[in-house]
């Protein structure tokens, strides 16, 4: 069995150790929020924390998140509190939002790097996240009102 903390809590996986993250967090946790896209990390949909960075679930095995800390879209803010999550609703950021929750959980690792990030800076960290609804624009948008909100509440 294969140990860590899924969004807060402990838990063990009786997968086989090299099944990709993206099956246990779905299939054996039910946190159904992150999506299946590629399944060959390039689209982000999957995209989660793993001690605090952003990674592809998909290709993320299972062993390779012994004892770390993984957090998912549904363990980023209590009842979609945080910042990005109100910002991405504020602005209507998702079209089919089938993406969203990876774009978000990219953003999430960028504001930590980057906590009053430029257009260039979404950019770059943003590129392995694709949107075929093509709403890139609303989504640096929503990135630009969470980190004004999260920095305005730190000044606080």
């Amino acid at each position: 069995m294969i140990g860590f903390m899924l969004n807060g809590q402990k838990v063990e996986s009786k997968l086989p150790p090299d099944t990709p993250l993206l099956w246990a967090i779905r299939d054996e946790f039910n946190h159904t929020g992150t999506k299946f896209g590629c399944g060959i990390g390039f689209c982000g949909a999957c995209t989660v924390h793993v001690d605090g960075r952003a990674v592809r679930s998909c290709i993320t095995t299972l062993e390779m998140v012994e004892g770390a800390i993984v957090t998912t879209i549904e363990g980023l803010g209590a009842s979609g509190q945080h910042p990005l999550q109100k910002a991405w609703i504020n602005v209507q950021a998702p079209q089919c939002g089938y993406c969203q929750s990876g774009q978000i959980m990219q953003a999430a690792a960028l504001l930590v790097d980057f906590p009053d990030p430029t257009d260039n800076d979404i950019a770059h960290a943003m590129n392995g996240n694709l949107c075929r609804c093509m709403a890139y624009y609303r989504i640096r948008d929503a990135i630009k009102l969470a980190a004004s909100e999260i920095n305005r509440s730190k000044e606080a």
